[in-house]
C-alpha cells in the first residue's frame, strides 16, 4: 500500500489511472441507481472529472 502512496505522490501514470477509473465507474454507478436524488445529480460531474482525468494522467510518466 506504501508502494501505491509513493507513486501517487511521484506522478505515476499507473496508480492515478486507476483513481481516474474508479471516479468514472462511481459516476456510472450514481447514474444507475435510484434512490438518493444528490447522487444522480452529480453523477455527470463525477463521470466527467474522472474522464477529464483519465485524459490527462495518460501523459504521466510509466
Amino acid at each position: 500500500m506504501s508502494e501505491f502512496f509513493n507513486a501517487l505522490l511521484r506522478f505515476r501514470r499507473g496508480p492515478w489511472e486507476m483513481v481516474a477509473s474508479v471516479l468514472i465507474a462511481i459516476g456510472v454507478i450514481m447514474l444507475m441507481q435510484p434512490y438518493a436524488l444528490w447522487a444522480f445529480t452529480y453523477s455527470f460531474v463525477v463521470t466527467l472529472v474522472g474522464t477529464v482525468m483519465f485524459i490527462i494522467v495518460s501523459h504521466f510518466p510509466e
